[in-house]
């Protein structure tokens, strides 16, 4: 993890002399119609088309020889995969992506990198076998040609979201973002093949038992610190080549190495047989293991995260500040802004005293703002005025529907209370979720 926690401390929106103009969020069809007239688009177009192919070849054989499994296999990744994809989006609040692009990172992950990435990571165990020793490429092979092969081929889905709409990333986060959804696609798609092997190597038939095993120790418990996570990190770097511009390119693409080797250390060590247990073995070992494994890199990309979106909401917030109108932003609501779990309490706490009017109001208020920040911050290289204009006019309109329903600050009252009764409960469960794994993987 040496690597990894090098990038928090070089990351996250950089001064502003070093980041680059914030672009308007576009339509999904205006992101495809300029990308039309780039190469890399017609490049990506036809290796996720050929990828798409390939994976539905394997997809009909594993529906021909096990439909029901198979089929369960893909509804309940792909209901997994949906908290993932909305937490993800949702983290830039204040400059949200183009949903295509979104799209074009997840599909690039899922379909050409899981594609590219078999072959290559079977020759390099391979070259392993014969160089070395069979008995080393069995241990060892999986932690060396994993990460070599796919941290490489899902990091090239970051590129190329680059090259199609470098306009985009303007911060790290949006680096994070990216990445972590080339991640998710990835771990998708070969959790669902995983799922399928393990029918097979079951060998009872069509049966949905190795496909909730799989989806419970991969999806559930390994989810958490596996692609999404380690592609995140690298996303991270590949943003901050671009953004910080008030450092040398030297330092950018050390910064970008140093973050690419920390995926691939995460990754390594978390196909490496150290710590190995079987899940049939001891269920509390095995968790035990999948904890240690994954925590620690699991915290830095928090870390990363937390800073990242720190340092962006302190740029936009500071939009909304410099035009010292209570009517537009309160310095409480300036606050709430920036962070989403105080937005969530003041949408509750509007709910609890306006109803579903004042819950609904506050909710524009909080969207216009971010809006507005997005549009001043845009204008002062631009200098499009009329944008900045229809959002002042639309903060002004939800700040009155406030008014009417008597709760005109768009604040929470005291909620640490109740954001502590949330945490305990939510601890609690997860206690009684994995003692109940502990006990079902020990049978």
């Amino acid at each position: 993890m040496t690597a990894a926690a090098g990038c928090p401390g070089g990351h996250g929106v950089p001064p502003r002399s070093a980041r680059t103009a914030p672009v308007r969020p576009t339509p999904a069809w205006a992101v495809a119609r300029k990308s039309l007239l780039l190469p890399a688009f017609w490049l990506v177009a036809l290796l996720l088309a050929v990828g798409a192919a390939r994976m539905a070849m394997l997809i009909r054989q594993a529906v021909a020889e096990y439909p029901v499994a198979t089929i369960t296999a893909l509804a309940l990744f792909a209901v997994y995969a949906v908290p993932f994809w909305l937490f993800v989006a949702a983290l830039d609040y204040l400059e949200r992506e183009p949903p295509l692009l979104l799209a074009t990172a997840f599909a690039w992950g899922g379909l050409v990198a899981t594609t590219v990435s078999a072959p290559g990571s079977v020759a390099i165990q391979n070259m392993l076998a014969k160089g070395h020793s069979p008995a080393f490429a069995a241990a060892w092979g999986s932690a060396i040609a994993g990460p070599t092969v796919e941290e490489v081929a899902k990091t090239l889905g970051i590129v190329v979201i680059v090259l199609i709409a470098r306009a985009q990333i303007n911060s790290v986060l949006d680096g994070v973002i990216y990445g972590s959804l080339v991640g998710l696609g990835f771990q998708v798609v070969e959790d669902i093949v995983y799922a399928v092997s393990a029918v097979n190597a079951a060998g009872r038939g069509d049966e949905v038992g190795p496909v909730l095993a799989t989806f419970f120790v991969r999806g559930f418990l390994a989810g958490l610190w596996s692609h999404t996570l380690f592609s995140a990190l690298a996303g991270a770097g590949v943003a901050s080549v671009l953004v910080r511009t008030d450092r040398t390119l030297r330092f950018r693409i050390g910064v970008a190495v140093a973050c690419f080797l920390g995926a691939w250390a995460c990754h390594f060590v978390w196909n490496s047989p150290l710590l190995t247990v079987e899940a049939g073995d001891n269920g509390y070992l095995l968790i035990a293991v999948l904890l240690t494994k994954g925590i620690p890199p699991l915290l830095a990309i928090l870390l990363l995260v937390r800073t990242a979106r720190h340092r962006e909401a302190d740029y936009y917030t500071q939009q909304l500040a410099a035009l010292d109108d209570p009517d537009i932003a309160t310095p409480a609501e300036l606050n709430v802004l920036s962070m989403g779990h105080l937005r969530a309490n003041a949408r509750r706490h509007a709910y609890a005293r306006a109803g579903v009017l004042g819950r609904r109001a506050v909710r524009r208020l909080q969207r216009a703002q971010a809006r507005l920040a997005l549009e001043l911050s845009r204008a002062q290289t631009t200098h499009d005025t009329a944008s900045v204009e229809q959002w002042r006019d639309e903060v002004l309109r939800q700040r009155g529907r406030l008014r009417l329903l008597g709760h005109p600050e768009a604040v929470a009252r005291d909620v640490r209370r109740g954001s502590m009764r949330r945490r305990m409960l939510t601890l609690a469960i997860a206690l009684l979720v994995l003692t109940a794994a502990c006990a079902a993987l020990s049978l």
